[in-house]
């Protein structure tokens, strides 16, 4: 059976808890797998980026018809600021129906007038947000130019400057290494693991450091940072001082050089 994301954030984790650490979120709008019930008012899902753990039932909308139509439609994806309002008119005015975060889906209705996009929302109901705010949802990666490939996914990640660290994070509410990193990739229309490493079955692939370029992944022990050209990388880390979003070089030296991390550096993995 197929559900959708009915709440901004929704929490996910490893037992039927929310007083426990956080494995993932997965953000409004997204169709997800149920698999099973293991514990009241608890469902098992799969997402489409093929990560498992547990979410509560209020977040969802279990309705296997309603999420197959919702699937079909064209969406939009919140990603040119980090949260949207959905409002109930085309005015700022307008009562506040829905948030959705960077990331987030909604399916547009007709085209925009004077900036303002009418929105079909995962509950049924419409309301409206400046179009501007929102992108195609990609279908693929958002180009077969690979040199146009990378900056997209450099300019991704660079979108949650300001972001901090949530263990398990994936928005802008708070992001960890992974998140960040996925959550890029997935903006650009790719579809890589949610964790900190390099999986057999998805299409990250490991490279050899001396050929980095920019969009390609560093790895270290359970971190991850996406390179962003000339020495530097961005990630996300939870080391007191950075708390969040940060740029870091690998010269030893640049003034913001990491010694803990570029002698550490496990693999180097690529898209490309």
């Amino acid at each position: 059976m197929k559900a959708i994301i009915n709440t901004p954030v929704c929490p996910m984790y490893s037992v039927p808890s929310r007083e426990s650490a956080l494995i993932d979120e997965v953000l409004y709008g997204m169709v997800v797998e149920v698999l099973d019930s293991p514990a009241p008012g608890w469902r098992r899902i799969r997402t489409h980026y093929r990560y498992e753990g547990l979410v509560s039932e209020n977040d969802l909308i279990l309705d296997p018809e309603a999420a197959a139509a919702w699937e079909a439609l064209p969406k939009k994806v919140v990603f040119h600021k980090h949260f949207c309002d959905v409002l109930s008119i085309p005015k700022v005015q307008g009562w506040h129906m829905q948030l959705i975060p960077r990331g987030g889906l909604a399916a547009p209705l007709g085209q925009p007038e004077e900036g303002w996009q009418k929105f079909l929302l995962a509950d049924g109901r419409t309301g409206f947000a400046p179009a501007a705010i929102f992108k195609d949802a990609p279908q693929g990666p958002v180009s077969d130019q690979e040199d146009t490939l990378r900056q997209a996914l450099v300019e991704a990640a660079i979108g949650y400057s300001g972001t901090h660290y949530r263990w398990g994070g994936k928005s802008p509410m708070g992001i960890d290494c992974s998140g960040l990193c996925s959550m890029a990739y997935m903006l650009c229309g790719i579809l890589i693991y949610r964790d900190a490493k390099i999986v057999e079955g998805f299409p990250i692939h490991q490279i050899p450091l001396a050929r980095i370029k920019p969009g390609d992944l560093l790895f270290f022990p359970g971190h991850v940072a996406m390179y962003i050209g000339e020495g530097r990388y961005c990630h996300c880390t939870g080391r007191a001082g950075d708390n969040g979003f940060a740029v870091n070089s690998l010269d030893p030296e640049a003034p913001d050089y990491r010694e803990d991390l570029a002698k550490q550096i496990t693999q180097v993995g690529s898209y490309f």
